[in-house]
């Protein structure tokens, strides 16, 4: 398990002073990314290949929406490994130890060079530290859309801001782009996330919102296609 420590700071914090959903997906995904030092037999493995692990999907349920000055936790531990596929808990705890969020995800890995998925060796698997699946509500991360009913938004034009060092959008901030188009005053207690085509610089995003009871889902499409859905509830 490797974890980070944070503190929710005034550019983390919403108007009324609680954790922004984005930020709290900046924490995961730092997280994450950095797990990859507490493994050295994939570490090597990676850049021997030119290799890099992209997130396909993420499931997330909020306990408690933490405030400004709060001391959180995050971890994140992988509980099972296959040659294309990781996945992997990712838990963030207050300072008693209690989680506020609890997410699972599935992730990619992709040749650099190429973009296309890549095998991991059997001998880096199995020198990997595979630990229990964390307790949590394990929802499907197939995101289906309905046939009819979505209403397409202003689309939005990819900026510089929005792209990480992988050249393309950064998972956090396709969510930030759709919190953008929910109603005023939806609480959002739960996400399922799935990441389908890399948006890049100079993409314009076009989103169709669907509502479906308690639940929203914003479809952000490039070129005709689901770059990313996003399922708020």
């Amino acid at each position: 398990m490797y974890s980070l420590h944070f503190k929710v700071t005034t550019s983390t914090c919403d108007s009324e002073g609680r954790l922004k959903l984005y930020s709290a997906l900046q924490m995961m995904q730092d997280c994450s990314e950095m797990w990859i030092e507490s493994e050295p037999g994939i570490q090597q493995f990676f850049t021997e290949q030119n290799m890099t692990q992209l997130l396909a999907s993420r499931v997330v349920e909020i306990a408690r929406v933490p405030c400004y000055k709060e001391e959180l936790t995050v971890t994140t531990s992988v509980y099972d490994m296959k040659p294309m596929f990781g996945f992997r808990n990712t838990f963030i705890y207050d300072a008693s130890g209690e989680p506020c969020y609890r997410t699972w995800s599935m992730g990619a890995f992709v040749d650099k060079s190429t973009g296309k998925l890549k095998r991991v060796g059997a001998d880096a698997i199995a020198s990997m530290n595979i630990e229990p699946q964390l307790e949590m509500n394990y929802g499907d991360r197939r995101i289906i859309l309905p046939k009819e009913g979505g209403v397409a938004c202003d689309p939005i034009p990819v900026l510089r801001a929005d792209i990480d060092y992988n050249k393309h959008v950064n998972n956090a901030n396709y969510v930030r782009m759709a919190m953008e188009l929910l109603p005023e005053g939806f609480e959002v207690k739960g996400l399922r996330l799935e990441y389908r085509i890399p948006a890049k610089l100079g993409d314009t995003l076009q989103p169709v919102v669907y509502h479906l009871g308690e639940t929203i889902v914003v479809s952000l499409d490039v070129r005709g296609e689901s770059s990313a859905i996003v399922e708020f509830s």
